[in-house]
């Protein structure tokens, strides 16, 4: 039996989860998660709906046979084949907690993703990458080769065929025409300190002002610098025995765990963008082990 995953997105009204799911049943479908949300606020209709084709039907006969229904209610519809995974590119520069971590979800299969390659403007971690059998790619950025090194980034994703490009701490901002070309399929982390503390070291000056909270933030990039919708977010309490080494220490786990989280949430298909903000369904008791092995 194939797995598959269907997202649908519209202007809330009457009579849409039961055409979805009669469709579903009429195609030989068996529904085994489904999540909906109705944003009173904007008016629109949210649904992510989990289903096994028991009957043979596949993705293309899937997709041709709901267009009627996607037609009626002006639906915007996708279905994935839960056995294909994302094809993902990282980007870091000297920061490699996030880089690391990610690596070691994907070796042992926590993160069921095909990295096609890391993008660095340093060298810093090219043979870690390299001993992970994964194409490394250095592109220096400076202020008089920014666009010829950013065209050079598009390559490597064209190439690649690259669906998500996660920034795990790349430290070089990325211009308005790559974000909008790459609407909804860029991910950063950072610190959620913003916008009190800015600059080379938040940590430091988070621990010099007595913060008791440290957080990350996961967004979508868009062109208005770490304000894109965010995807994922958490906390850590600190107190006023720990050092600024471990506010660093503590906010680079949060990091690490916040994007990991994130990640997953989009190449599983639960995050949905609404607006300024994203809806993001949680994976249901159960389905988690499911969902880590693709």
């Amino acid at each position: 039996m194939n797995n598959f995953v269907l997202t649908v997105s519209c202007k809330s009204t009457r009579g849409i989860v039961a055409a979805l799911s009669g469709y579903l049943a009429e195609q030989g479908c068996n529904i085994v998660d489904s999540s909906q949300f109705d944003d009173l606020d904007t008016g629109m209709f949210f649904m992510r709906i989990s289903f096994m084709s028991e009957e043979g039907a596949g993705l293309a006969a899937l997709e041709e046979g709901l267009k009627p229904i996607a037609e009626k209610f002006e639906m915007r519809t996708e279905i994935h084949d839960g056995s294909e995974r994302m094809k993902v590119l990282f980007m870091v520069s000297r920061f490699g907690h996030c880089l690391n971590d990610l690596l070691y979800r994907w070796k042992i299969g926590a993160l069921p993703i095909d990295i096609v390659g890391v993008v660095s403007n340093h060298f810093d971690y090219q043979k870690v990458v390299v001993n992970h059998d994964i194409p490394f790619h250095h592109i220096s950025v400076t202020k008089e080769n920014k666009a010829k090194a950013e065209a050079r980034i598009m390559e490597v994703v064209e190439q690649t065929g690259t669906e998500l490009i996660v920034l795990a701490r790349y430290m070089q901002v990325l211009s308005d025409a790559m974000c909008s070309k790459m609407s909804g399929r860029i991910i950063n982390i950072h610190h959620s300190f913003l916008p009190s503390f800015k600059g080379a070291n938040p940590y430091k000056q988070a621990y010099q002002r007595g913060v008791k909270l440290i957080g990350a933030t996961a967004h979508y990039v868009t062109a208005d610098l770490d304000e894109g919708p965010i995807i994922e977010q958490d906390i850590a309490r600190v107190t006023h025995a720990q050092s600024a080494d471990d506010y660093v220490s503590i906010g680079r786990d949060v990091e690490s765990q916040v994007l990991a989280r994130a990640i997953h949430a989009h190449l599983h298909r639960r995050v949905f963008l609404n607006g300024n903000r994203t809806v993001v369904f949680p994976a249901s008791p159960g389905s988690y082990a499911s969902e880590r092995m693709g």
